[in-house]
């Protein structure tokens, strides 16, 4: 078994009947903190009315996986 990161990125809006969200797979935790900072900093660089209407958090989550293959890109 291999630690990998899950980068966990939650998102709420008024009057949606349930969390979305979206999560990437990092193989290091470096990486994973640093798309994390990324993300948060293009959401809190939004105006306050973006931000009344949605709510994002973001953690990095480390969990035990079989080994991964480093790819370039998603798909096949």
């Amino acid at each position: 078994m291999k630690i990998v990161f899950l980068l966990l990125m939650l998102m709420s809006a008024p009057n949606q009947p349930s969390i979305k969200y979206n999560g990437i797979v990092y193989i290091t935790e470096e990486e994973c903190i640093v798309a994390k900072n990324e993300y948060m900093d293009i959401y809190n660089d939004n105006r306050e009315k973006y931000k009344n209407k949605l709510i994002i958090k973001a953690y990095c989550i480390p969990f035990d996986a079989f080994p991964l293959i480093k790819t370039k890109g998603m798909g096949a």
